[in-house]
């Protein structure tokens, strides 16, 4: 099994193809004050700064790093670079998202040496192939017999290495690391289980089942077990199609405080739209699920007009829709989800949504966008063509003015000049 990904992958094709910004903080995601980091270049990371964080917080953290808005149609096409050279490996290649995808090795369509060294350079001519194909992304390879231990041995590999895991060591390679590397316990878990005293894989592979069980369920222990022993038979499944995404939270108690579910349904939004993004994904519908104390469980769903990546539309509308709902006697479960997946960037990512006034909680329409823009939107980061100057990217715009710094992947960086927006010899371009 191998797991390949693509090492800060929206950031890194942004320096690729902006010669000025190599060696320097860049952060990819919604540039207004209520948008969300997608990626951030590891020089951006030196802040504090990380994907899921606030844009405002970003922009405190490290003020003079390259904000830029996501160019999707490149992520698209260096995507498909990689996605096709590990296709020509194995033809079991299951993409998770745009920028990282899981490979069966036995269906190799070249002979495969599974020995450490011969992994090794398998591993090493990979990098080298999706290096040249995608005009100089990194790629982070981890290889073992399983998904789990392939993605730690990825992550053993960074920054810029591929790791392999020999068959037999598994066990006693995760002992030592915090269980916070099984997937499946995020802050909530591991703070149950440190009550008991596990911090590490190896206290969890001590502790006895019923005693954990106790703290986190049945179910939840037995696969914690299972993945804290490396057993995981998990198959590649090739060309799987993401058809929805969803958040989780079961409560040890049952939560009534409306004002609480409500901060619950804000964090998981924001989670969900973090994995849309990760994927290149964006959803028409979402959704909410709640469960109450009898185990009676029911949904409720609301249509946009325009699909979305963003959490505060994911957010506010999961939100409205859970005020509809009668909490007063407590809720077991509740969860928000989003459908109607498509990969077609909408035409304004980041334009401020206006609800349609409809009744709280029905199934309605939402309007994002109120009206069309009677100039171009010029967005920092976006490929541009002048009539003179030639091509160059976006570097920023404001006060009816955009200026544009030329230069391409395949030029020196370049110099900057100022134009008014509605300069008819400004042209956006398609990334090619």
């Amino acid at each position: 099994m191998l797991h390949l990904d693509l090492d800060a992958f929206f950031a890194s094709v942004e320096q690729r193809d902006k010669p000025s910004l190599r060696g320097k903080p860049v952060v990819v995601g919604g540039v207004g004050q209520r948008g969300v980091v997608a990626t951030a270049s590891y020089e951006a990371r030196v802040f504090g700064v990380r994907s899921a964080m606030p844009v405002h917080e970003a922009r405190r953290r490290c003020p003079n790093a390259a904000f830029l808005s996501g160019r999707f149609g490149a992520y698209r096409i260096a995507s498909g670079q990689v996605m096709g050279i590990l296709r020509e490996l194995s033809p079991l290649v299951e993409p998770l998202s745009l920028d990282e995808a899981f490979v069966d090795l036995r269906a190799a369509t070249r002979e495969v040496d599974f020995s450490p060294a011969g992994l090794q350079v398998l591993v090493t001519e990979l990098k080298a192939a999706v290096m040249e194909a995608s005009g100089g992304l990194t790629a982070l390879v981890g290889v073992d017999s399983s998904k789990f231990i392939a993605e730690v041995a990825r992550e053993l590999g960074k920054p810029n290495g591929g790791q392999i895991v020999e068959v037999g060591t598994e066990v006693a390679l995760l002992a030592p690391m915090s269980v916070s590397v099984i997937p499946g316990v995020g802050p909530v878990t591991a703070e149950k289980l440190q009550r008991i005293g596990i911090r590490t894989v190896a206290d969890l592979q001590g502790v006895s089942p019923d005693e954990l069980a106790q703290q986190i369920g049945r179910t939840h222990a037995q696969a914690l077990v299972e993945l804290a022993y490396a057993r995981d038979d998990r198959p590649v499944e090739a060309e799987r199609e993401t058809k929805s995404i969803s958040v989780e939270d079961t409560f040890e108690t049952n939560v009534a405080d409306a004002a609480e579910l409500g901060k619950i349904l804000i964090r998981d939004a924001r989670q969900v739209a973090s994995r849309l993004t990760a994927a290149g994904l964006f959803a028409r519908t979402v959704s909410i699920k709640v469960r109450l104390p009898d185990f009676s469980t029911f949904t409720r769903s609301r249509t946009l007009l325009t699909a979305t990546d963003r959490s505060e539309v994911i957010g506010s509308v999961a939100t409205s829709l859970l005020s509809a709902v009668n909490v007063a006697g407590g809720v077991r479960l509740l969860g928000v989800g989003v459908a109607g997946l498509t990969d077609v960037l909408q035409e304004d990512l980041f334009a401020e949504e206006v609800e349609s006034a409809e009744a709280p909680g029905a199934d309605v329409v939402v309007q994002e966008v109120a009206d069309a823009p009677t100039r171009p939107v010029w967005r920092p980061g976006l490929d541009i063509a002048h009539d003179e100057h030639g091509r160059g990217w976006v570097w920023g715009s404001g006060l009816g003015r955009v200026t544009v710094r030329f230069e391409t992947r395949d030029t020196p960086p370049g110099p900057v000049r100022t134009f008014s927006v509605d300069d008819p010899a400004l042209h956006p371009l398609e990334p090619e």
